[in-house]
This record gives structure tokens, sequence and C-alpha cells, in this order.
């Protein structure tokens, strides 16, 4: 969009006013004003009230980055494309596919990549199906364990993430000099004869997040803590609070301690984010409310998965349903530190972050043939314990920039809404600040986006000093 003023989204430029997570701005005369998280969980959901059917119904798709680069994975490391440390990307996967990324990393920066898999409508999976992502040097030696993420017992498609590093480091560590590397993402079945009968040929869509966090000015310990503590602390109780989880990473809806309520249907992916700060430990609960009708069970219905800032896989846990409310509880996790890093369990090594954890929560599409197509009641109980504590000194700067800083994200304000970081801007002097909050239905913002309009519209063609 080069001129004139209205509401753009900020990829691509067109005109119109989207929402379902999308940022959206506001343009004036070719350049932005102003930038809005219009989050789902910050406009559906209106505080006293639950999700309804049609906001709460059949599961949307995947919410991909908007600012995603689409790019094809490579047969082989020849013609591998190169990834960008901040960037996220856009793929997909062919079922006996092995696809190349390339690399470009300097002698002191740890990289991270993950994968996210996203099958396709009405596609099948089995319970081995998955996506297997590796950080290999140029001889094919691995920097680090690969790591692989499954459908599980579920058998549900659902979004799925996996995560390999490169990282810096005395005695255990490989791959330690600059250079090219190659990151390789490839799909996992039963076995290479079988080729999990029970599921489809169909392409995953994949999205991928490279990030880089620097090093220490001081090198520290090399150990992971001993001890911390594992109890479980008291389930937090109260009224929940109504919050609309959002369809992707990028469009998780912000939850700070307390209890929250949402509607989940059958086949139904839902993500929220938690900031947790160095020194603080996190414990949450998912719970499935009662049928209203229908019959049988479903091994397993529920799983609630646990990803750090850098989308690694930390821990899941799963419940089965039969028409009875239900429950699935993270074991304890310890306390976020740097040097969770150096333990073997990957429940320790990925709180290694201060930053945004995702909780991502899946209902398997079974569901829907015991006991219809809901939504079903979800509460999730957040609790952060713990003093925010003084992080490690690092020599630079993670990519992107606040990645592993609490302070950075979107804030849960005390009404149960959502305040969007950085969303001001500003022309000819003059700074709007579009703060989207659980009070504010969609109809009421796109009410404020035509006054701006209107009042944009008038400057524009009103002569000065009138």
């Amino acid at each position: 969009m080069t001129g004139g003023a209205g509401w753009a989204t900020v990829r691509g430029y067109d005109e119109g006013w989207r929402v379902m997570g999308r940022r959206t701005a506001w343009w004036h005369g070719g350049r932005p004003l102003a930038v809005v998280a219009t989050v789902l969980c910050a406009t559906a959901v209106l505080p006293g009230r639950p999700a309804s059917a049609a906001e709460a119904g059949a599961p949307k798709p995947y919410a991909f980055a908007v600012n995603a680069t689409k790019v094809q994975g490579a047969m082989g490391t020849t013609d591998a494309v190169r990834l960008e440390p901040g960037r996220t990307y856009r793929s997909s996967l062919g079922k006996d596919g092995k696809l190349y990324y390339r690399l470009e990393l300097d002698a002191s920066s740890n990289a991270y990549v993950a994968a996210t898999a996203v099958p396709r409508a009405g596609t099948t999976v089995a319970y081995s199906d998955g996506v297997k992502v590796s950080v290999q040097d140029g001889n094919g030696g691995a920097c680090s364990s690969a790591t692989t993420a499954h459908f599980g017992a579920s058998q549900s498609p659902h979004p799925i993430a996996a995560s390999a590093s490169r990282e810096i480091g005395p005695g255990k560590y490989a791959c330690q000099a600059a250079g090219t590397y190659y990151v390789v993402v490839e799909r996992t079945a039963a076995s290479v004869s079988s080729a999990s009968p029970s599921s489809s040929p169909d392409d995953w869509d994949l999205e991928l997040s490279y990030v880089s966090e620097p090093r220490l000015k001081k090198a520290g310990s090399t150990s992971a803590p001993e001890t911390w503590d594992s109890a479980s602390p008291e389930a937090l109780q109260g009224d929940a609070r109504p919050r609309r989880g959002g369809a992707g990473f990028t469009t998780a809806c912000a939850l700070e301690q307390g209890v929250w309520k949402d509607g989940i249907s059958p086949g139904q992916t839902l993500f929220y984010k938690v900031p947790v700060d160095w020194g603080q430990q996190l414990y949450a609960t998912a719970e499935l409310g009662s049928s209203t009708g229908g019959d049988g069970f479903v091994g397993t219905a529920l799983v609630m998965s646990l990803y750090n800032p850098a989308r690694g896989l930390v821990t899941d846990v799963g419940a089965g349903y039969d028409g009875s409310q239900r429950s699935a509880a993270l074991d304890p996790l310890p306390p976020v530190e740097y040097d969770n890093r150096y333990a073997f369990s990957n429940r320790t090594s990925g709180m290694r972050f201060a930053g945004s954890y995702y909780l991502v929560v899946h209902l398997a599409a079974q569901v829907a043939d015991k006991f219809a197509d809901g939504p079903f009641g979800l509460t999730l109980r957040v609790r952060v314990d713990g003093g925010a504590q003084k992080g490690p000194a690092y020599a630079g700067r993670a990519v992107p920039r606040g990645l592993f800083d609490t302070a950075t994200g979107d804030d849960v304000s005390a009404t149960g809404g959502l305040v969007p970081a950085g969303s001001g801007g500003s022309d000819d002097g003059t700074t709007m600040k579009l703060v989207a909050v659980g009070g504010i239905g969609t109809g009421s913002v796109l009410v404020l986006a035509l006054g701006v309009w209107t009042v944009a519209a008038r400057r524009r063609t009103t002569p000065r000093g009138w």
C-alpha cells in the first residue's frame, strides 16, 4: 500500500481488517502509524462468559507466522537454502522426505532450529509417525542428539514440533568451529517396509524457527543443578477467567498465574504462552470437562505439551476420556536455570531459558466419534512460583532480540485482556496507541478502526490552521 489511509496486514500491505491472531497495522500516507496484535484471546472472549460454540467450534487451521518466508527444502546438501537467525520459514515435507537447509554459524553462538509439522486436513496418522530434526556438520557428523516428535497414542493429526541445536561449550560438544552446517528434517514412521499403513501419504506443512543465543561473558559451571524443589504445590483454586487459545506458536495466548477456561473441540490444538523468569518454576494442569452425552472411552484424548522459548519440547502428559471430567498435570519441573542445559533429561535441560514457555493442548479427533463434536470445557491451572532472579551475563543479544527476556512479551492485564508490547507508532509527531483488551469485542475494535480512519482522513484533507 503506497498511499492513503486504512488498515492493512503487515505482510503484503493489502487493505482490509483481519483478526484471528494476525498482526495488523494502520497505514496512512504509505507509513505504518501503529501496530496492534489482534490476538483472538484478547477480543473473542469477554469476561464473565465462556467461549461460545461459534468461537470455540470447528478447529481452525494452524496459524503460521504471517511474516514466514516460503522456502523449499533440498533433497541434498548442495542446493540447501540458507536460513537466517530470527526468521521463520514455511516449507513442506513429503511422506518419504528428507530435507536439508543450510546454516552459516560463528564460533561463539548457540543455534536452535525447530520444525513444526502440520498434517493437512483429512490426513490420518499412526502412533509412530513423526518428524525428526538434526543439525550436522560438513562431514555428516551430528552436532547434538537428534530429536523426534511423534503423534503418539492419540493417533490424532495435530501440530507437533521437534528441535535440534549446535551449542558452543567445552568437553562433550561437537561442531565448535565457524562454518557451514545443515539442518536435516525427515519424516519418521513405524518402519520403511510397512510405511505406517494406517497413515496417509499426504505432504505435511512445516514451520521452521531458527534462533540464536549468545555466549556468556564469562564461562561458569558446566554441571546441572543437583537439587531443587520437586514437590507438587497446592492446586490453584478460584473462579476461572475466560481466555481463548491461539492456533499456532506465533498467535499463542498469553497467560499469567491463575485459573483460566476455554472451549476445545475434537481435533483442535490450542496454544498458550506463560512468561517464566530466571529462578522461577512453572506448574500447569489441564482439565477436560464432563460431556453432556455419549458413551465409550478414548485412551489418550487430551494431550498437553510444554515447549521452551526456542520451541524445544520439554515434556508432555496425556489423559483418557470416558465422558467424565479428566485432568492432566505436568510433573514438577526445575526452576529455570542456565545450567539446566547440562542435564541429560529433556525435562531439565529444556528449562534453560527465561522467556515465554508454550502450553500446547490437543483434543483427539476420535473424541467426536463417541461424545459428539463439542466444544468441551477446558480449564487450565497455571502457577509460576518463586521470585525472578538475575539472569546470566550474555556477551551479546539473542536473535530475535528479547527472546529470552520475559519483559518483552505480551502483558496480561488484570482485567483478563492482552496489552501488546510495543504497539505504538507516530506520524507528524502524533503517536497512536491502540490496546486490545478483554473487554473490547471484535465489533468494538472495528468501530475504533473506523473512528481512527475518519480522524486520519480529516487531518489529511483539512487545511492547517482550521
